[in-house]
């Protein structure tokens, strides 16, 4: 097998000139940023991407039918606007394997006529955040005013940090070959999937692109989580006033 294997499921008028990235990361907050507005738009898979850097494992189907490991490329168009999606459920099991991937992504974004690249996120705090801010980053300072004005915050700058996974490496290498990158970063706990930091995310999102998508579903599961928090604070705190009453 190679190392990488890109196979896209028809020819012909699949380019774009954005590419937002949602793959796994803290919180899943990308993932259920880029998995919403493919089945809110009705976006169509274009291709499959496998890999040796992927875990070792196959995905079984509700059939019971078997299938190699592979993230998907997906795109959306409507009124002369179009946006190319890549998403999934896996990152390189390897240092080397997540810069090999990340070429292979970018060779797909400069074969498509992408300009910009949209690398989503989250930034783990370690505690449950009531408004979650949108931490951002951009690989060429020009971008910056943009991302301000469409409510990301560069709060964190003065503090440094870093990116890891294929969001940091797509803005990195990216700007090498005169793509455009901006990572938006939903502020999250980094303990649990959060719907709540993706709807934040999202709603900056779609200022800076201009595709606009109904939140319902995103912030339903955001409500669904915020009561599975609650009753197990609720718990916790029960369990802590049972081992109080045996003391003395």
């Amino acid at each position: 097998m190679e190392h990488v294997r890109v196979t896209f499921l028809r020819e012909g008028n699949i380019g774009a000139p954005v590419l937002i990235e949602g793959l796994p990361g803290i919180g899943h907050v990308g993932k259920l940023v880029a998995d919403h507005l493919i089945h809110e738009l009705g976006a169509e898979k274009i291709g499959e991407i496998s890999s040796l850097h992927f875990p070792p494992q196959v995905i079984v189907d509700e059939r019971g039918t078997t299938h190699l490991a592979n993230n998907e490329i997906y795109r959306y168009e409507k009124d002369g606007r179009a946006a190319l999606f890549l998403v999934g459920d896996f990152q390189s099991n390897s240092a080397e394997g997540h810069y090999i991937l990340a070429e292979h992504y970018l060779d797909i974004a400069e074969d498509l006529g992408v300009e910009r690249i949209y690398a989503l996120g989250g930034y783990g705090v370690g505690h449950l955040v009531e408004n979650p801010r949108v931490l951002s980053a951009v690989n060429m300072e020009h971008l910056r005013p943009e991302v301000e004005a469409s409510g990301g915050s560069f709060e964190n700058a003065g503090s440094g940090g870093m990116i890891v996974g294929a969001s940091g490496l797509l803005l990195g290498l990216g700007e090498a070959r005169g793509i455009e990158g901006i990572c938006l970063m939903g502020e999250t706990s980094g303990y649990i999937v959060d719907p709540k930091s993706a709807d934040s995310l999202l709603t900056v999102l779609s200022r800076l692109t201009g595709i606009e998508v109904d939140h319902t579903s995103l912030q339903q599961r955001a409500g669904d989580m915020e009561q599975i928090i609650a009753k197990i604070q609720e718990a916790e705190e029960a369990k802590g006033r049972e081992e109080l009453s045996y003391i003395g």
